[in-house]
């Protein structure tokens, strides 16, 4: 049964707030195989511009599809089979880098649901922002649930 498209616009509470590392972000590098030394040494980050070791531009992932997407997967009443998910697409904009010492919660919302070739396409938006407000970056995916297999 197809997802129901009336859940676009639906806006989910903001995650707990995360506090982002310089361990976490040397592993998330090491993870990628990036060896960009702003990722892992303060002054070379301060170098470049920053105040502290900046994140990969990738690290959002962590926090907007792992943390606050689950959100969207585990709405019973949207009621999507996480085991025909496939993420089709991501794409991130900044404010600014996310940085060592940033404490982020993510709001994270539906923007549409669609029906193609048997499968749902659900595209959300993930705000990622300081405690005080500060919007960092903003996510957008997409994710496909698979539809039913058909018999051959």
């Amino acid at each position: 049964m197809p997802l129901d498209p009336s859940f676009a616009g639906r806006v989910y509470p903001p995650t707990p707030a995360y506090e982002v590392g310089r361990e976490k972000i040397a592993e998330f590098a090491d993870a990628i195989g990036d060896p960009n030394p702003a990722y892992r040494d303060p002054a070379a980050a301060r170098a470049f511009g920053h105040p502290d070791v900046v994140a990969p531009p990738t690290f959002p992932i962590l926090l907007t599809l792992m943390r606050a997407g689950q959100q969207v997967i585990d709405d019973p009443e949207l009621g999507i089979d996480y085991a025909r998910v496939v993420h089709g697409e991501q794409r991130f904009a900044f404010a600014r880098p996310v940085r060592a010492g940033d404490r982020l919660q993510v709001v994270v919302s539906i923007e549409s649901i669609r029906t193609a070739a048997g499968n749902d396409l659900i595209r959300t938006k993930s705000e990622a922002s300081t405690e005080d407000g500060e919007l960092v970056v903003t996510a957008h995916a997409l994710l496909v649930v698979r539809g039913p297999e058909r018999d051959a």
